[in-house]
């Protein structure tokens, strides 16, 4: 099958830390398919030799296991063609047309990495010059709009001129190895589903953080948020994956409906849980591993003020049968102690203690966690008969201590899977939405987080500081303790 990917943004930040790497990874392990072309699009004037040796340069910066030897890129740069454009002139997607018909591919993927405000001048104008065919597919990257209104009016423009199953909203998370483990872990294995409810799960954590700041993002962050740029897609995803009920097959609109019950089931927001239950915060100076590192306010495009939140904690429940009454809480945050993502599945302790507490006893709940990031795999943590101090096997009733059954998938399956976007990269080349959202599951995230910024929007006090290297603001501490828990590094 031949495919002509054009790639918007083509000298952008996210073209060459994220999709040109992709990319790579998929044609050194035989899977991007044969007589493929990738053409990069910009206003820079380049040529093709130009272009690659700018994409080439850029590679010294991917880690040292996927850069490319010279005879692996120069068969790669082979499929790397450049197209100078600017994206408001109509006459330069005649010249895209005209290029692309030169070979007529089978598909046609049309990658947005530009800002979000470009997405219907874009599509407009791919409509126009008869680009939108029904070979073409259109990528579209988060965030997708800024609030409820405007994803309404990217996704109405996208509707206009493409149908629902040419577009494939990105959410890389969703490609991760370990979001595919927990679908399979609770689809394809009759251990855990009697154990997915109400009646045996405590509450349900979902942590994403980071040890990085906004880097040289400075402009683009201070207009997005932790909120817009994590909560919004990424942690909701996840929280939908957790939650839903199992989907009657495989299939993308299966699934995807499942995601959507989930969504319109989340609790609607009043102002005392406003008030109660969601925390902003905002990175100050610290030590971040044993340097001293700015605060947010005095980074690179920050505007003076700022009342952009980097951290965000949040409790919630979704109002069903199988979920009634159970807290899930959701964190993300720039410039926390810890570089990691990962859900934990918190159970109820054991109904009735047999073993006594003072020597560990059988009130320690068991947790099933469910790591994204750094590594991928699953951890069950449970409580075992230990042994005494002469090392002999311990007598029934004396002790009970924590163990842990591990499943690492690098150990497993190897270290060279398939990364993230280059699953997803794959599966639109291929046509299968099964991993993309579709645009009523946004607009309903959108419909979910928007009091929270309405409400922010009307606080003068603005977020809470954190140092930087911490976990954050301690009344995230707080929030989760009033209902007797805490967050896995507390406990």
């Amino acid at each position: 099958m031949s495919f002509d990917l054009v790639l918007f943004g083509g000298t952008g930040d996210l073209a060459w830390r994220k999709i040109m790497p992709a990319l790579f990874q998929a044609f050194r392990h035989g899977s991007l398919p044969a007589g493929g072309r990738i053409v990069g699009v910009a206003r820079d004037g380049l040529t093709d030799t130009q272009y690659r040796e700018l994409i080439k340069a850029r590679f010294d910066q991917v880690e040292l296991a996927k850069r490319p030897s010279d005879d692996e890129f120069s068969r790669f740069a082979a499929m790397l063609e450049y197209l100078r454009m600017d994206l408001s002139q109509p006459a330069d997607y005649t010249a895209l047309a005209d290029k692309l018909k030169q070979r007529n591919a089978d598909t046609v993927v049309m990658y947005l990495a530009t800002a979000p405000g470009l997405f219907t001048t874009v599509c407009d104008q791919i409509a126009a010059a008869g680009l939108n065919g029904p070979q073409t597919r259109v990528v579209l990257e988060k965030p997708l709009g800024h609030d409820l209104a405007s994803n309404r009016a990217i996704n109405e423009t996208v509707r206009r001129v493409l149908k629902e199953e040419q577009v494939f909203r990105i959410d890389h998370y969703l490609g991760k190895q370990s979001v595919q483990n927990l679908l399979a872990l609770r689809f394809g294995n009759a251990l855990f589903e009697p154990l997915w409810r109400r009646e045996l799960i405590a509450n349900i954590q979902i942590t994403i953080s980071e040890k990085l700041g906004i880097e040289k993002r400075g402009a683009f962050y201070d207009n997005t948020g932790a909120l817009r740029d994590m909560v919004q897609n990424h942690a909701l995803q996840l929280l939908c994956a957790v939650a839903m009920e199992p989907p009657i097959d495989a299939g993308a609109d299966a699934i995807r409906d499942e995601k959507l019950k989930v969504l319109r089931s989340l609790k609607r927001w009043t102002p005392q849980t406003l008030g109660q239950h969601v925390v902003r915060g905002q990175y100050a100076s610290g030590n971040a591993d044993g340097e001293m590192v700015p605060g947010y306010a005095s980074e690179k495009g920050v505007r003076p003020g700022s009342t952009t939140e980097t951290f965000v904690a949040l409790r919630t429940e979704i109002a069903n049968w199988r979920w009634a009454g159970v807290p899930f809480y959701i964190r993300t945050g720039k410039r926390l102690a810890g570089q990691d993502a990962h859900i934990e599945v918190n159970f109820r302790p054991a109904a009735h203690a047999i073993y006594p507490s003072s020597l560990g006893g059988s009130n320690a709940p068991n947790r099933l966690v469910i790591n994204l990031q750094p590594r991928d795999g699953l951890e069950l943590h449970l409580m075992a008969q230990g042994a005494d101090s002469r090392g002999a096997r311990s007598a029934p009733l004396h002790t009970l201590a924590p163990v842990q059954l591990d499943l690492d998938f690098d150990k497993r399956f190897g270290s060279e899977r398939v990364g993230a976007y280059e699953r997803l990269l794959l599966d639109v080349i291929a046509g299968r939405l099964n991993l993309f959202v579709r645009s009523d599951e946004q607009e309903e995230a959108w419909r979910w987080v928007e009091p929270i910024l309405d409400m922010w929007s009307a606080d003068p006090t603005g977020p809470r500081p954190y140092a930087a290297g911490t976990w954050g603001p301690s009344a995230a501490s707080a929030m989760i303790a009033r209902d007797g828990y805490c967050w896995s590094e507390e406990c």
